[in-house]
C-alpha cells in the first residue's frame, strides 16, 4: 500500500472518523429520540412499553457506534483526544452518567408496577436522550467557537475554559439543532415501529421537530457565517510533522465558509440536511413512515457533515491560541497506526454492516401493546 501517503491516510481517517460519528448519529440517534419522545408520545404504562420496547433489543448494539467513535479519536488523533477528553471532562462525565441513566432505567422500570416508580424511570429515560443529544451539539458549537486550550514548547496541554464556559449562546444554538434533529429521528422510528396513538403522536412529533430543525439550522448556518472562523495562513518550515505548533492560523469573520466557495460540491452536505428535514416532516405527515426515516437519517447526515466541511481541515481550533489548533494535518497518529488500523477496518467493518443488517432483518415488523404484554422477557 506504498500509494497511500501520510498526507492521504490522514485524510481518509477524517472521513473514517466523520463516518463514525454519523453512524452514531443515526443508529443511536433514534434512541436517543426515542427517549426524549418517551414522556410526550406515550401516556399510558402499555404505550411507554411499547415505546421502550421498539428499542429494547438493538439500543445495546447501537451505542457500538460511539464506543467506535471513541477509540477511533483514542488511536487515529490521539492529541484530539487528550485535549477534548481533559477540557471538556466535567461535560463528558454528565454525558456518561445521563446515558447510563438509560440501561439501568430499562432494567430497573419494569421491576415495580407502581405508577410513581415507572414514571420516576420514564423521566430518567427521558434525560438519558435529552442530555447526550444537547451536549453532544454543544460541543460542535463549541468546536466551530475553537476551544480555550494551548501548547507550551514541549507540547504539554493547558486548558483555561470552564464547564459554563462551554455554554454560549451559539454552543446552546447548535445543541438545540442536535436535539431537534434526533427528536425528529426518534419520532419518524417510532411512527414506523409503533403503532396506535404511539405511532400517532409519534408523527406530529416528527413533523414539528423536522420543521423546527429546519429553522433551527439555518440560523445556525447565518450565524455561523459570520463567526470568526480559523484558516491556515503558513507553515513554519522549521517544524518537524505532525506538530500543532507548526503553522500560522489566523481568525477571520467567515472563515467556515472557504471550503463551500473554493469546493462547491460540499453544498451537497447542508442541502442534504435542509431536504432531508423537509422530505421526513412531509412524508411522516403522509404516513409513509419508512420513507421519513430514511429521509430523517439523510437530514442527519447533511447537518453533521456541514459541520466536518465547514471545519476542513481543522478538528478542533483553539480560541486561547490559534496556532495550537488541531488539524488533519498535525493530530493524527504515525502513518504505520493508521495503515494497520485501516486494515482492519475494511476486513471488520463490513462484517459489523452485515451483521446489524441481519439483526434489523429478524427484528422487523412494528411492536403492539398485545406482543409486550405477551412476552414475559419485554422491558
Amino acid at each position: 500500500m506504498a500509494f497511500l501517503d501520510y498526507p492521504t491516510l490522514r485524510v481518509i481517517w477524517w472521513l473514517l472518523l466523520g463516518v463514525l460519528l454519523i453512524g452514531f448519529a443515526i443508529m443511536d440517534g433514534f434512541d436517543l429520540g426515542v427517549g426524549i419522545l418517551l414522556p410526550f408520545v406515550a401516556r399510558s404504562d402499555g404505550e411507554r412499553r411499547v415505546a421502550i420496547n421498539s428499542v429494547g433489543p438493538v439500543w445495546e448494539g447501537n451505542q457500538v457506534w460511539l464506543i467506535l467513535g471513541a477509540g477511533a479519536i483514542f488511536a487515529a488523533w490521539p492529541t484530539i483526544y487528550a485535549v477534548a477528553f481533559s477540557g471538556f471532562y466535567l461535560a463528558m462525565f454528565v454525558v456518561l452518567c445521563s446515558l447510563i441513566l438509560r440501561p439501568v432505567g430499562f432494567k430497573y422500570r419494569s421491576k415495580v408496577a407502581g405508577h410513581r416508580w415507572r414514571a420516576a424511570w420514564d423521566w430518567l429515560l427521558f434525560l438519558g436522550g435529552f442530555v447526550p443529544a444537547l451536549i453532544f451539539g454543544v460541543a460542535v458549537g463549541n468546536a466551530l467557537l475553537g476551544a480555550p486550550f494551548a501548547f507550551d514548547e514541549t507540547l504539554r496541554m493547558t486548558y483555561h475554559g470552564s464547564f459554563f464556559g462551554l455554554l454560549t449562546p451559539f454552543a446552546v444554538l447548535s445543541g438545540l439543532v442536535s436535539v431537534t434533529m434526533l427528536t425528529m429521528h426518534g419520532g419518524t422510528y417510532l411512527a414506523a415501529k409503533a403503532t396506535g396513538p404511539v405511532a400517532s403522536r409519534a408523527r406530529v412529533a416528527a413533523f414539528v421537530a423536522a420543521f423546527l430543525l429546519i429553522i433551527l439550522f439555518a440560523a445556525a448556518g447565518v450565524w455561523a457565517a459570520n463567526l470568526q472562523g480559523y484558516q491556515i495562513s503558513g507553515v513554519l518550515a522549521h517544524d518537524a510533522d505532525s506538530n500543532p505548533l507548526g503553522k500560522i492560523v489566523l481568525r477571520e469573520t467567515g472563515s467556515w465558509l472557504a471550503n463551500y466557495r473554493s469546493m462547491p460540491w460540499t453544498m451537497a452536505a447542508p442541502a442534504m440536511g435542509f431536504a432531508g428535514a423537509m422530505l421526513a416532516g412531509l412524508t411522516t405527515w403522509r404516513r409513509y413512515d419508512i420513507i421519513a426515516f430514511l429521509a430523517s437519517g439523510v437530514a442527519v447526515f447533511g447537518v453533521i457533515a456541514t459541520a466536518g466541511l465547514s471545519m476542513f481541515p481543522f478538528i478542533l481550533p483553539s480560541s486561547f491560541d490559534p496556532a495550537s489548533s488541531l488539524t488533519v494535518w498535525d493530530a493524527s497518529s504515525s502513518r504505520t497506526t493508521l495503515l494497520i488500523m485501516l486494515v482492519a477496518v475494511v476486513l471488520f467493518l463490513p462484517v459489523v454492516l452485515a451483521y446489524t443488517a441481519f439483526v434489523y432483518h429478524v427484528l422487523r415488523g412494528r411492536v403492539t401493546e398485545r406482543q409486550v404484554e405477551a412476552d414475559h422477557h419485554s422491558y
